[in-house]
């Protein structure tokens, strides 16, 4: 295929319909996300307006739809400009260092990761994720000969997300930080590195993560609190522990939605990071299949539409959004379970947060614009 007529073909792909699968999948999560909102959060709201707490939500969906419309009608090639790439990159940077400022930067319960913007606030490091995503589609697919070798090859793929994730720390958010990387080295093997150097860097990552788990006593105690939460429970353990009881209550078809009890003053944040122990009190074990299941269909979907993209760019730009997205939505719910170490990740399409919604419907616009010439285009 000439460059003329891949163009042409192209623009051509942008007018055709995308991918009503994945569509279907988003629109479910979305339905399924703002009832559980709803259900974890009616009982704080204002007495006046049992909404307030889903209007802000809806603020953010009504301002990630925008997004939305702007990335399916933005040719993704564009953002394979450098000077794209570069842009969110120097960005998302820029926006890491701020926040750690004083008087720039909010900082909530000891961790400064927020800017605000008047009644609004936004995390930097929700920005950074998929601004390394971006960079990473960009840089493997100009250097994919080099991908062979460790040095030339893998080492300054991970400069950017090496960066991100020093600065992340720093805030502390290392559930945040920890996603930047997991997902950085899943596109590297995706762009065809080799297994034993994947390997390597593995070795690595699992030393560095235990010294930094390690290396404070606060997060020592959160790193073993997780097998024996209840032996903990006045102290790192409480949160795991309410999340656990919310879903023995469950049981198999839940107490009914805004039914469940936790959420009344015992389990601490039922609207963000613990909000899928509110799906397993209120819809029991068969809702939390239910959400498990759009899970896993939206990243095969998403993976389905990248390996059908007739370009590397489009390829691993489109796998590593749903590989964050769906990295993100699982380490959360192994948290809430207990089969991960606590820590604070929202549940993409459910935890509140409006800016976190519009960024993420925004990049999920950019794959159902690839899934247009993912399905009717061929090299």
């Amino acid at each position: 295929m000439t460059g003329a007529a891949g163009a042409r073909k192209i623009k051509q792909a942008g007018k055709l319909p995308v991918d009503k699968t994945m569509v279907t999948v988003i629109v479910l999560l979305l339905l399924f996300g703002f009832i559980t909102l709803f259900s974890a959060t009616y009982f704080n709201a204002s007495t006046t307006d049992p909404f307030s707490e889903m209007r802000k939500q809806m603020l953010g969906l009504a301002l990630g739809l925008i997004a939305m419309q702007v990335t399916l009608r933005v040719p993704y090639r564009f953002f394979g400009k450098w000077q794209v790439v570069f842009l969110f990159a120097g960005v998302s940077l820029l926006l890491l260092v701020l926040v750690l400022i004083p008087g720039i930067g909010k900082s909530i319960n000891g961790s400064r990761r927020w800017i605000g913007l008047g009644p609004l606030s936004f995390q930097p490091g929700e920005v950074a994720k998929y601004a390394c995503v971006l960079f990473l589609a960009f840089f493997l697919t100009i250097r994919q000969k080099e991908m062979g070798q460790f040095f030339r090859g893998i080492v300054p793929m991970l400069l950017l997300p090496g960066l991100m994730f020093l600065i992340i720390l720093e805030q502390p958010n290392l559930s945040t930080a920890g996603t930047v990387i997991i997902v950085s080295v899943l596109m590297i093997l995706l762009s065809g590195a080799k297994w034993k150097h994947m390997g390597v860097l593995g070795v690595m990552g699992s030393a560095l993560f235990a010294y930094y788990a390690w290396s404070a006593p606060y997060r020592r105690e959160r790193l073993l609190s997780f097998t024996d939460p209840f032996a903990k429970m006045s102290d790192e353990g409480y949160q795991l522990s309410q999340s656990l009881i919310a879903f023995g209550s469950g049981g198999l078809f839940g107490m009914g939605m805004g039914q469940g009890r936790q959420k009344f003053a015992y389990l601490p944040y039922p609207e963000s990071d613990f909000i899928f122990a509110v799906v397993g009190e209120d819809f029991g074990l068969v809702g939390c299949l239910a959400v498990i299941l759009l899970f896993v269909c939206f990243l095969f979907c998403g993976l389905r539409i990248a390996v059908n993209c007739p370009d590397q760019f489009g390829c691993l730009l489109c796998a590593g959004i749903v590989t964050l997205i769906s990295v993100q939505a699982f380490i959360n719910m192994g948290v809430v379970v207990g089969i991960l170490p606590t820590t604070g990740l929202p549940l993409p399409f459910f935890s509140a947060g409006g800016t976190s919604l519009s960024i993420t419907l925004a990049a999920v616009g950019v794959v159902l614009n690839i899934s247009r010439t993912a399905r009717h285009m061929r090299v």
